[in-house]
């Protein structure tokens, strides 16, 4: 049988649930997901192998007028990622009017006649199906959409739907990952952002997007029975370190287990999870620190 591929951008606004959308595909969790937008920073690449199919997702962060030179490199995350891919999973509320950003990327994909698919997500939360049909009668009039399809990720409505349009826009090639492949994301960084989505879900406000978090260690004892992984959560103000550990440790301690339960269900075997916390002090704004925390 003759093998397919296709490389695939997920694009669109910060918290239109993009990530929710590329771990109910895979089956699993890679991508963090919250409530809060701007929530992805890096490109992560999901595998989903079926039958002769493979089909590489890229979970791109939000597109935004940025404000950061981290936000800088958000944003030219979104744009190295279309120029390398076949075709964009372009995805949207089902309500809202489309943002300037959003149309500046329709707008790319008509430059570079991208192949597109467009999922209407959050489906579920509409109360008049009618909002639905209107939508999708609009955006269609902007775009010549390759299929487009209503969507919930968190309730799963329509994923298959969806994953059969996608699978549509494979073409004949060899498969560039071993068909068991999830993610090409070392593991030290799956296991930084697992700890940075807790911190995002558990604290609120402007501290979560003033974190980064470096994993120092993560290596499994000699026995093969646990693996201790150090981290050290940085934030930008003392007064932030201070909430970030909580009164007598009680907010750090809980992230820290919320994020072990999730390293041990995603790697299989036993963590031994420590987690300190530093300030730098601006960090979002500095190159250096931007590089070393492998968000560049």
């Amino acid at each position: 049988m003759e093998t397919k591929t296709a490389f695939i951008a997920i694009v669109g606004k910060p918290n239109v649930g993009k990530s929710s959308i590329l771990n109910r595909l895979l089956g699993k969790k890679i991508a963090i997901v919250s409530s809060k937008p701007q929530t992805t920073r890096t490109k992560i690449v999901g595998v989903l192998t079926e039958d002769n199919v493979q089909l590489v997702f890229t979970d791109t962060p939000g597109y935004h007028r940025p404000r950061t030179k981290l936000g800088e490199k958000m944003v030219k995350a979104v744009g190295d990622s279309i120029n390398g891919v076949d075709a964009c999973l372009f995805v949207v509320e089902p309500a809202d009017e489309l943002r300037d950003t959003e149309l500046e990327l329709l707008e790319r994909f008509r430059k570079e006649k991208m192949p597109v698919v467009l999922a209407v997500n959050k489906v579920d939360l509409l109360a008049d199906k009618d909002e639905l049909f209107a939508q999708i009668a609009k955006l269609s009039m902007l775009y010549d959409f390759e299929a487009v399809v209503p969507v919930s990720a968190i309730e799963g409505d329509n994923m298959d739907a969806l994953k059969q349009e996608l699978m549509k826009l494979s073409f004949e090639s060899i498969h560039f990952f071993p068909d068991d492949t999830l993610t090409d994301q070392p593991e030290r960084v799956i296991a930084a952002e697992i700890i940075r989505e807790k911190i995002l879900r558990n604290m609120d406000k402007e501290i979560p997007h003033g974190i980064a978090v470096s994993i120092e260690k993560m290596r499994e004892r000699e026995d093969g029975s646990i693996t201790d992984v150090d981290a050290v959560i940085y934030c930008e103000k003392d007064s932030h370190k201070g909430m970030i550990i909580g009164k007598q440790g009680s907010m750090l301690k809980k992230i820290s287990t919320q994020a072990r339960l999730d390293m041990e269900r995603f790697f299989s075997c036993r963590i031994n999870l420590r987690c300190w916390v530093k300030v730098k002090e601006g960090w979002r704004n500095r190159e250096g620190l931007i590089h070393n925390f492998g968000l560049d």
